[in-house]
């Protein structure tokens, strides 16, 4: 009788079993992946939209009544739910801007964004203060 050399079927099994179980963890790696890859586009745009918001309140050019305000806005075929509340800073004219960012239907806050807006200046006047001693153009002491 003469011997094959081959693997048996208990040898065959035990290496599908092997490559099962490694191919599932990889599955479950690439899951966790793609979940943190999303939870971190998410975090990105609502910290743009408030960043956004911010921006609009300093370009409103107004002194700012201290209040909350809520919206919505489509970014990213997405519709989001931003709030924001205007406090007074313990500042002569500098108010606290918070600015909240969530989704609708989770309730569930993505991003928080803080900034500051000081009273309103001169159009073309923003440097002035930096500028305090020195001579304009043209301009004689």
């Amino acid at each position: 009788m003469t011997r094959t050399h081959g693997f048996t079927l208990i040898e065959v099994m035990v290496s599908l079993a092997i490559i099962g179980m490694s191919l599932l963890a990889l599955a479950e790696v690439m899951g966790s992946m793609i979940d943190n890859s999303n939870a971190m586009r998410e975090k990105t745009y609502a910290s743009w939209i408030a960043q956004n918001k911010i921006a609009e309140f300093h370009l409103a050019n107004v002194i700012p009544e201290v209040s909350a305000t809520s919206g919505e806005i489509d970014y990213a075929n997405t519709t989001w739910y931003w709030r924001a509340v205007i406090a007074e800073s313990g500042v002569e004219n500098l108010y606290r801007v918070d600015v909240t960012v969530f989704y609708p239907d989770r309730n569930t806050k993505i991003r928080a964004v803080t900034g500051f807006i000081g009273e309103p200046v001169i159009l073309g006047q923003s440097n002035r203060s930096w500028n305090r001693g020195s001579q304009n153009p043209g301009e004689t002491r």
